[in-house]
């Protein structure tokens, strides 16, 4: 069967059923329903000639579904990613968050976009290449995982559990461009202690809350030292979405004749590969310096609330792969064969600010690989969608890139 024939044969009527399928289990983090959908999972992967298995981790009886396509030998290993718990429902849907409603433009449901599309379409990628009789030299891996929204747990569990590849797809919602760079979090909290005095007094207090909005406009500009090239220091962004000032560590409010002499600020940061952790807490210490001498007397202290061991969550590292790896090569061609036209590749708003499993594959498991998937405009919104062209585009994508990095076996 030439290409262009094989690309016709995908059913995409039963891939639409398939990820509707998907979409009705309700997969919150730590529910039976993950645990359910890991089941099916394997159960579907055994069904289509995948030796396929529960894999266990941790001690709250948490599970990912794992399988393995054995090639006939002498390709490459791909390992696709992605997870299956989802984000709650929120309010002003206009449609069933389980239904798994297609209509003549959309696929509806929460988690669909982030990220059920992206694996339902991995998964009948390799289903089309099977009904068509392709063999493929490479093995196929498929994870599917659970809390990827508590930082990846589910995929650092399988990396120190030894699942490795030579190549991975990441399939988080990317609007089908390749993502080859996005950034790692650090979480803070700044606090700011003047002294007060009351207002008729002003000038000589120490106004927190007046520093506390002065210091924010200076984070939000921040980009961080030690960033490798451009596009690295396209990735640095600092962010502060909480600010509250008031009387004391207790923040009373019943006296606003008084000066503030409390300010606290927390935020979020994202830095690059290369760049570190104790890098971007050293350069927020400048500012924090810098905010001292203009308002003598101010008492200021960085926390980084990044030690996040007592809820049980994992960190999500950053990720990176070079423009000229076999996998994104790979999957810009099969792209410009799906659609005719380049594929959008690089550090790409906003994905480059988003966190990913790709960072845990990239730094614990030392592999190379790509994040591309369907979803991403209707992210995180009333109604979640993703749109049909998108998602049958990306089975034809995933098809092309499994048969080019695994090869195929024309003699089998």
């Amino acid at each position: 069967m030439d290409r262009k024939s094989l690309l016709d044969s995908v059913d995409a009527k039963a891939a639409l059923d398939f990820v509707s399928m998907m979409v009705r289990h309700k997969t919150y983090s730590e529910t039976e329903g993950e645990t359910q959908l890991v089941k099916r999972m394997v159960q579907e992967m055994g069904a289509i000639g995948i030796d396929a298995h529960v894999h266990g981790f941790g001690d709250k009886g948490r599970s990912n579904a794992i399988g393995t396509l054995k090639g006939t030998g002498g390709g490459a290993s791909l390992m696709y990613n992605g997870h299956l718990d989802t984000n709650p429902v929120t309010e002003g849907w206009t449609v069933d968050p389980w239904g798994g409603l297609v209509d003549d433009s959309f696929i509806y449901g929460i988690g669909v976009s982030n990220m059920k599309s992206s694996n339902a379409a991995f998964f009948c990628a390799i289903k089309a290449l099977q009904d068509a009789g392709v063999k493929l030299k490479g093995d196929v891996v498929l994870t599917y995982v659970v809390g990827e929204l508590q930082g990846g747990v589910g995929t650092e569990a399988l990396v120190r559990d030894g699942y490795r590849a030579d190549y991975f797809i990441n399939g988080e919602p990317s609007d089908l461009v390749a993502v080859t760079m996005h950034a790692a979090a650090l979480k803070f909290q700044i606090e700011l202690t003047g002294d007060t005095r009351h207002l008729s007094k002003r000038e000589e207090a120490v106004d927190a809350l007046v520093a506390g909005c002065d210091l924010v406009g200076r984070l939000n500009t921040m980009t961080f030292s030690g960033a490798e090239t451009e596009e690295h220091a396209s990735v640095n962004r600092c962010h502060v979405g909480v600010i509250k000032a008031a009387l004391g560590r207790e923040l009373e409010e019943w006296r606003p004749p008084q000066v503030a002499d409390f300010c606290v600020l927390k935020g979020s940061s994202r830095y690059a590969p290369g760049q570190t952790r104790d890098g971007v807490l050293a350069d927020m210490e400048v500012e924090l310096t810098a905010l001292r001498a203009r308002y003598p007397g101010l008492q200021t202290k960085l926390i980084s609330m990044d030690t996040m061991e007592e809820k049980g969550l994992s960190l999500m590292p950053p990720y990176q792969v070079r423009r000229d790896s076999p996998i994104v090569t790979a999957i810009n061609a099969a792209y410009l064969e799906v659609r005719g036209e380049e594929q959008p590749t690089g550090a790409i708003t906003p994905t480059r600010f988003y966190g990913s499993d790709a960072g845990h594959l990239y730094e614990l498991g030392g592999m190379e690989g790509i994040v591309c998937g369907s979803g991403g405009r209707y992210n995180t919104m009333p109604d979640e969608r993703v749109d049909i062209v998108d998602y049958v585009d990306l089975i034809k994508v995933y098809m092309l890139t499994i048969m080019d990095i695994c090869g195929v076996d024309d003699a089998a």
